[in-house]
């Protein structure tokens, strides 16, 4: 069984885990698969958005038990070989140029927690369920903790991330891991792609950007005067002004 499912959807690439009978969890060959799907996905301009999800009754549970049976035989050096694959896997993800948007239901814990926030969006069904578990088993997550720090900010962390308790979706709303809850994530996602494409291809990759390289005052001001110069900026302006969709809005002939 291949570890990832990919596929498109016009503009849209779709990945999802693919190991319902474990919940997706984590090892070698998904972390591989993931790395290597989303570097592609870097280079390819063809594609406006990421949607991650999960086959079968979870998103991701975190590490998978035969995996970590492995480690406990590992030396350090052979668990850092490990962690830096992982680590190498998330910042992909977070730094993919298009927005992604993570579509997650039941379990989300640990290195699932971590898969979850570095995407841009998140929309969980209201079954979903979130733990930073690692403490329960005697670890920590600190692989993927500046992800989760940057997401649900340190007061949570501090609260999470020392007891390991599992949390609904509700909470996770509440703390910022996740965007929106609902009862229909292919309508709710079916929702946030209408919104992505009424945006700029390019300008929704810049904004990502600002986003996540924190630009002070001047740099700002450079970036907009770019967009506002661009050919998609100038196009959006202009059907913006003659009130008429801009021609990425624009449905085909």
């Amino acid at each position: 069984m291949t570890p990832i499912l990919v596929s498109h959807d016009g503009p849209t690439l779709r990945i999802a885990l693919n190991r319902p009978d474990v919940r997706n969890a984590f090892d070698e060959e998904v972390i591989e698969a993931l790395a290597a799907c989303t570097a592609r996905a870097a280079e390819d301009p063809t594609v406006r958005v990421v949607v991650l999800s999960g086959e079968g009754k979870a998103f991701c549970a975190g590490a998978d038990l035969a995996w970590m049976s492995k480690a406990i035989a590992y030396s350090q050096v052979e668990n850092l070989a490990d962690a830096e694959d992982f680590a190498l896997m998330l910042e992909r993800v977070d730094t993919l140029p298009m927005p992604v948007i993570g579509r997650v239901h039941g379990a989300i814990l640990g290195g699932g927690v971590g898969l979850a926030a570095v995407c841009d969006i998140v929309v969980a069904a209201e079954d979903a369920t979130f733990g930073l578990t690692e403490v329960k088993l005697g670890i920590v997550p600190a692989v993927i903790s500046p992800y989760a720090l940057r997401k649900i900010g340190e007061s949570a962390a501090r609260r999470f991330f020392v007891t390991g308790e599992r949390f609904d979706a509700a909470a996770a709303m509440r703390i910022g891991l996740v965007h929106e809850v609902t009862s229909d994530l292919e309508d709710a996602l079916a929702r946030v792609l209408a919104e992505l494409r009424t945006a700029g291809p390019r300008a929704a990759r810049h904004a990502k950007r600002l986003v996540l390289d924190h630009p002070d005052g001047p740099e700002t001001a450079r970036r907009i005067a770019e967009r506002r110069a661009s050919d998609e900026g100038q196009a959006g302006l202009r059907a913006f002004l003659e009130r008429q969709p801009p021609p990425w809005a624009q449905p085909p002939d």
